[in-house]
């Protein structure tokens, strides 16, 4: 039975070798989509266009700007003299930012008094504007402390220090390179999988695989062999990548990774059999895939929490083997989760790898006879 199985397997591994679509499939899109990910889906802003309108052109106004000037967040782009400059610069998105200092800003400091500084924001993408506020009020802030030293003020009583876990330096591409390796081995393994049968079924061969000494059962662990193997070499692939080439730090166990992996691995490669036994043509067997893969990735947390989701779509990810992993491995890389305290997020995946394996062999059967 085991050389029947390595034979198929190793006949599937040829097939998709051979076929230029297949290489390129496995190889191409997933070393594409971890570069273009891990530069561009950041949610740090280091280069933030902005503009100065000072009508105060005093000392402190120029102390308070060149926070501005020398910081790594922010790039200025115009200077503004008139209220009637402002809405084009927004409306046309050359500035994300306006700083507004106001004709009596310096005299208001020199006085100990409140001096108001405006900051219009660019608020279409909202999240965008939430964090350049954010770099904002860490340069006022600074401008604040040393303004209170230098005037001999008292330290107010209460001062607010705050340490980030796990991530010190709030780098967002710790957050999402670790997603990535989840992402990237659901496309590719569920594609290798999905398009599996329905391949045959167009090129007229599994008719001979029909009537070959195989055994359902047999076929379709033959069939879910490549799918396993070209997982774990990809992820394997990409985490290395992560660790020595993006500097991710990596706190956990291998050995706990690689369970979750394969767990993992045994969901998704179910889902792909049950897809390719229902498609007869490629066609399907893709649009399927995709069917799946976007809800997959919209509700597994990897850009938007999921307890910020509505409470059924809560629930429905709970069907989702991506969010699982994700825990996983977000928690291994960067907490150093031990195995015992994410067996909550193991069984489930086991629990879905059955079912959807259990209901592909029921619906190959049916097709076979």
């Amino acid at each position: 039975m085991a050389r029947r199985i390595l034979a198929l397997a190793i006949k599937e591994f040829l097939v998709l070798l051979k076929d230029p679509r297949g290489r390129m499939v496995i190889l191409g899109p997933p070393f594409l989509q971890l570069i273009v990910f891990s530069y561009a889906a950041t949610y740090d802003l280091n280069d933030i266009a902005y503009a100065v309108y000072d009508e105060d052109r005093g000392a402190d106004a120029q102390e308070l700007l060149a926070g501005f000037r020398h910081s790594k967040h922010f790039n200025e782009v115009a200077v503004v003299a008139r209220d009637d400059e402002i809405a084009p610069l927004l409306d046309s998105r050359r500035v994300l930012v306006l700083i507004r200092i106001g004709p009596r800003f310096s005299r208001d400091v020199r006085l100990k008094r409140p001096a108001r500084v405006q900051v219009i924001v660019d608020g279409r993408n909202s999240n965008t504007a939430l964090v350049a506020l954010g770099y904002v009020r860490q340069v006022v802030n600074r401008f604040n402390t040393r303004r209170a030293a230098l005037a001999g003020l008292a330290a107010p009583a209460a001062k607010l220090e705050t340490r980030a876990w796990y991530n010190p330096n709030l780098e967002s591409r710790w957050f999402i390179v670790p997603g990535i390796v989840g992402q990237i081995t659901l496309v590719v393994t569920l594609l290798v999988t999905a398009l599996s049968v329905a391949r045959e079924r167009e090129e007229g061969t599994f008719d001979q695989t029909l009537v070959a000494p195989f055994r359902p059962a047999e076929i379709l662990i033959g069939k879910a062999l490549p799918g396993f193997v070209i997982g774990v070499f990809e992820a394997s692939v990409i985490l290395l990548v992560a660790v020595l080439g993006f500097r991710i730090p990596f706190l956990g166990s291998l050995f706990t990774l690689y369970v979750g992996l394969i767990l993992f691995l045994f969901s998704a490669v179910g889902v792909g059999l049950m897809i390719s036994s229902l498609a007869v043509t490629q066609q399907q067997g893709l649009l399927g895939a995709f069917l799946f893969m976007v809800p997959a990735s919209i509700l597994s947390g990897f850009a938007t929490p999921i307890l910020n989701m509505p409470p059924i779509l809560q629930k429905l990810t709970l069907l989702n083997p991506m969010r699982y992993f994700l825990v996983i491995l977000r928690g291994v890389f960067l907490e150093g989760t031990p195995f015992q305290l994410l067996l909550d997020q193991f069984w489930p995946m086991a629990a879905i790898g059955f079912v959807t394996f259990t209901t592909a062999a029921l619906l190959f059967r049916r097709r076979m006879y």
